[in-house]
């Protein structure tokens, strides 16, 4: 079981910068992914991006050059540095952890933080 608890959400100014950071506890299945997602008012939960505990990283098209997933293992925490925001970007971002069944399974997202407000003023 993994705990999720993310922080950094704020109220920003078009064009502005924002790091959400999510602190994770628990056991994480190394061998699959971290992510964020995001719900805008009105809209279904997005994939932004994914981060394997070693590889290559994912970015959906909208946030692709304008935000960064990383990790510090030892520290035990995701990041999501966001750049250039605009006012599309707004909405509850969430930290998210894949795990498996078993062994053989395969990976899918099953854990979730209680999310945090991005909110992007133009």
């Amino acid at each position: 079981q993994v705990q999720l608890l993310e922080s950094g959400g704020d109220s920003v100014q078009a064009g502005g910068s924002l790091k959400l950071s999510c602190a994770v506890s628990g056991y994480r299945d190394s061998a699959c992914r971290m992510g964020w997602y995001r719900q805008a008012p009105g809209k279904e939960r997005d994939l932004v991006s994914t981060i394997p505990s070693n590889g290559a990283t994912t970015y959906s098209d909208a946030v692709k050059g304008r935000f960064t997933i990383s990790q510090d293992n030892a520290e035990r925490k995701l990041y999501l540095q966001m750049s250039s925001l605009n006012t599309e970007d707004t909405a509850v971002y969430f930290c998210a952890a894949q795990g498996r069944s078993s062994f053989y399974s395969p990976c899918e997202f099953k854990y979730w933080g209680q999310g945090t407000q991005v909110t992007v003023s133009s």
